[in-house]
């Protein structure tokens, strides 16, 4: 079994993500991870269906309409949505889920686990790629 420190460690030498709950209104993490990663040479994606670009990039309606396969997903939705996200991110061949604060429950953890997922809780990106 990995541990957190290694997963982590795995995910962050990992260049190819995806922000689901991908936000235009820069106070949200949405944005600030999105932005981040982009500016921490990370090829980026962003899912939201509130969006049709942002900044120049184009924002992807779901998992699948993704134009490659990424290695990380990173959540920045409630519970109720990341729930549903986890079944298209097994369809897709993410394995690797970095949960954000607020963006999952124990329906959520348990749904991961069944779909053997590897994942991360109570960390953030945002700060560790702000610290370094």
């Amino acid at each position: 079994m990995t541990s957190d420190k290694e997963l982590k460690n795995e995910m962050m030498e990992s260049k190819k993500w995806v922000v689901v709950g991908v936000s235009g209104k820069k106070e949200k993490y949405g944005y600030k991870i999105w932005k981040i990663l982009k500016e921490n040479g990370y090829t980026t994606y962003g899912i939201s269906p509130n969006y049709d670009e942002l900044e120049g990039d184009k924002i992807y309606k779901s998992l699948a309409s993704l134009p490659e396969k990424v290695d990380v997903l990173d959540m920045v939705v409630p519970p109720k949505i990341s729930i549903g996200v986890l079944d298209e991110a097994k369809e897709a061949g993410i394995e690797m889920i970095f949960f954000q604060p607020g963006t999952y429950n124990d329906e959520v953890v348990a749904k991961a686990e069944e779909l053997d997922l590897r994942y991360l809780l109570d960390d953030c990106v945002y700060a560790t790629l702000k610290a370094e």
